[in-house]
């Protein structure tokens, strides 16, 4: 009994980050864009800053995945 619970617990934490991750992708993005909509000046640096955020906010899938 309590090896299926720890079965659906599992897999319960993978669905969380598996939604998660593409809600933090999306606000990532969606501040990237506001902030070069207010200062066009500063787009590299916030293209650098957003693509490594997006990128940490990948890997928790992938820790996910791996580690349960």
């Amino acid at each position: 009994m309590f090896h299926i619970l720890a079965e659906i617990s599992g897999n319960i934490h993978v669905a969380a980050a598996a939604l998660g991750v593409p809600l933090g992708i999306g606000l990532v993005g969606l501040k990237a864009c506001e902030s070069v909509g207010r200062n066009p000046e500063s787009a590299t640096k916030v293209l650098v800053q957003s693509i490594i955020a997006m990128a940490f906010a990948e890997a928790i899938i992938f820790f996910a995945i791996f580690l349960v």
